[in-house]
């Protein structure tokens, strides 16, 4: 679509009212409340979730600039997006006993990979932090229900790079940086074992919820909910320096 197409398409986006644009990119909203809802815990309310979801509509349509290149249904997916996450962010239920834990397992991943030069197995994490298979298992179910081991954290930059698409302060070099960033990133996840990797697949680029990737792979939903951790601590520990970089 030409520049044009998207400036015409912006004009008719500031002729909305507020309650236009609510009613007419309200699915978009619930859409997203709802993915997000089968990642996070009972205690989290979808009406909430809506709620700050309908502040980033708001904020996108302020914002949009349809000169640099992205439809206002992209841009006002990652406001969306971003406020629903915001909001969760601000009630980290989590125990510091608990985010210690998750740093313990994240560096054992990491230096049992680096030293073998292959995938760590649950058991060999487990050994190296002095715990059973089993505590190891309450870890990452734990961590899981906390939402700590989240692809939304772990990808943050990957947002930004979305942002600067219409982002004014976006400099050249942060850009180059993430693109980086996101490269290494899909370099990673094509290197999880096969489950994690179908897994992944199945719930960020398919958008089937734990149930239906079940169904899927013929296991339960507690197992998949497990191979989803799983998945994203050993994402966690392999990019680590860029986590810290962003």
């Amino acid at each position: 679509m030409s520049v044009a197409a998207y400036k015409k398409t912006a004009e008719k986006n500031e002729a909305l009212t507020s309650d236009q644009l609510i009613e007419q990119h309200g699915l978009l909203v619930k859409r997203i409340a709802y993915h997000l809802m089968t990642r996070l815990p009972p205690t989290v309310q979808v009406e909430d979730l809506i709620q700050s979801g309908m502040i980033g509509l708001l904020e996108a349509a302020k914002n949009y600039d349809a000169s640099q290149g992205a439809s206002f249904e992209t841009y006002a997916g990652i406001r969306i997006r971003g406020s629903m996450l915001d909001e969760i962010r601000k009630g980290d239920w989590a125990p510091r006993s608990l985010h210690r834990k998750v740093r313990e397992v994240t560096k054992a991943i990491s230096e049992i990979e680096a030293e073998t030069g292959r995938d760590a197995k649950d058991a060999e994490v487990a050994e190296r932090l002095e715990i059973t298979l089993d505590e190891y298992y309450q870890i990452i179910q734990h961590a899981s229900g906390h939402r700590m081991f989240s692809f939304e954290d772990l990808v943050t930059g990957e947002e930004g790079i979305s942002e600067s698409l219409v982002d004014h302060g976006e400099v050249p070099a942060d850009q180059v940086e993430k693109e980086k960033f996101r490269t290494a990133l899909a370099e990673a996840i094509s290197t999880l074992p096969d489950r994690e990797r179908l897994v992944m697949s199945l719930y960020y680029e398919k958008e089937l919820n734990l149930r239906e990737t079940g169904e899927v792979l013929g296991v339960s939903e507690s197992r998949v909910c497990q191979i989803h951790s799983q998945a994203l601590v050993r994402l966690k520990a392999r990019m680590q320096d860029w986590v810290n970089l962003l």
